[in-house]
């Protein structure tokens, strides 16, 4: 990271880094969809608190951001965003199912930027961590990015990229991400598994939308509603691999023992 002047950065860095377990690429670059010459880069970490931060009086640090974009500014090519959150933020949230979080467990060994041993085993839980709970947070966030790209979403009607809308006709990003979060629910479904970068079938799909190949929105909405209706089907058909809820008793029994073993290791 250029730690340059203008830049936006919140949290401890110290904090986050002395403790950091794993980081990885997420993002477009390790779906595999970015385009060349306008997506930034985008990592994500995870770090284990410092005992005062969690059986002190100091407080909890949850996450640490640092952006090359100065507050309030998009980040575009060349910039790198990295969020890192606590390992029990991180625990609370892919449980959740949330599918940004989830992304480190399964980026390819060349996108693993930094792993310790802990890291590690946290890579290998991510079976225990998928569950159909992850499959209705991705239909979720899909639903989403669909009211998003129809000014349904909180933000109102206007569009966060009018660039987009006045070249396309519609804001292709919101739209790619739409289509990615149901292809990527429905493997996770039908598989319990999250193959990234993406399927070169399912890629090339999202970035035909991405990139302003499919003329007519309701083109676009028309392939995201029938990959969604083939995620619902699976899952009330009975015929996903996956849990209805997550292993939370095995995942917080590794918790315990890996903030051990930390701090021991780093003689607190």
């Amino acid at each position: 990271m250029d730690e340059t002047e203008a830049h936006t950065e919140h949290g401890d860095g110290g904090i986050a880094r002395d403790g950091e377990i794993l980081r990885t690429e997420v993002g477009s670059g390790l779906h595999g969809i970015a385009i060349a010459g306008t997506d930034d880069h985008d990592e994500m970490g995870v770090f284990v608190e410092p005992p005062e931060c969690v059986i002190g009086l100091a407080g909890p640090m949850h996450h640490y951001v640092w952006r090359t974009q100065p507050e309030g500014r998009r980040s575009g090519h060349g910039d790198t965003d990295l969020v890192m959150y606590s390992l029990r933020k991180f625990l609370r949230l892919a449980v959740a199912g949330n599918p940004t979080i989830l992304l480190p467990l399964f980026a390819p060994e060349e996108s693993v930027y930094k792993a310790t041993d802990l890291g590690r085993e946290l890579r290998d839980l991510a079976p225990a961590l998928l569950s159909q709970r992850a499959v209705e947070r991705f239909t979720g966030y899909l639903d989403g990015q669909v009211d998003r790209l129809l000014g349904r979403g909180r933000q109102g009607s206007m569009p966060a990229r009018p660039e987009l809308v006045e070249r396309y006709g519609y804001d292709v990003k919101y739209a790619s991400h739409a289509l990615r979060l149901g292809l990527q629910g429905l493997e996770i479904a039908e598989h319990g598994r999250l193959t990234l970068p993406m399927p070169e079938a399912d890629r090339e799909r999202v970035l035909r939308v991405k990139s302003g190949g499919v003329a007519e929105l309701e083109d676009v909405l028309d392939d995201i509603r029938s990959v969604r209706a083939r995620i619902v089907a699976v899952i009330d058909d009975g015929a996903t691999p996956l849990a209805p809820e997550p292993d939370v008793d095995r995942l917080s029994a590794w918790s315990v023992s890996a903030h051990r073993r930390h701090w021991d290791a780093e003689g607190s």
